[in-house]
């Protein structure tokens, strides 16, 4: 039985999921539908609340620049140190950001920049498509759909 999470990941999973029912995804793919329980859900659940936040989405939108210390991300947010190593915690605890100690200070960037940006590139455009656009990435923002009018 192939787990959900790696079939959600799977490009062939977004090709046949708006034409294929439920009975014939379980057929195609060996997935038990009972399978799909809330703990299976957490790790998305963790990695959807990291964005959940409009200072982290901040946060990563400075880290898609370039590596920052915390007292950089200070500066750009006007947040106290403290809230912002809070937040930092936060992504760093769901795998979206790494640190290094460089002397006193502590550096942090982007885990998986590519995938990061390929999320938060979709993420625009479903916003957009939603009537609320807005740029998340920094890279790609500029292909945005814009908001209904």
């Amino acid at each position: 039985m192939r787990n959900v999470l790696d079939l959600v990941n799977s490009r062939d999973y977004y090709c046949r999921m708006a034409m294929t029912s439920l009975e014939d995804q379980v057929r195609m793919h060996g997935i038990d539908p009972g399978a799909v329980t809330a703990d299976a859900m957490m790790p998305a659940a963790s990695l959807f609340h990291s964005f959940s936040d409009p200072n982290r989405l901040i946060i990563l939108h400075h880290l898609q620049l370039g590596e920052h210390r915390v007292v950089d991300l200070t500066q750009h947010l006007g947040l106290s140190q403290s809230t912002v190593s809070k937040h930092l915690i936060c992504l760093r605890d769901t795998g979206m950001v790494t640190v290094r100690p460089e002397g006193r200070a502590s550096v942090y960037s982007l885990a998986h920049s590519e995938a990061l940006i390929d999320l938060l590139s979709a993420a625009e455009r479903l916003l957009g498509l939603t009537g609320d656009g807005v740029i998340l990435c920094t890279l790609h923002g500029s292909d945005i759909v814009s908001p209904r009018s």
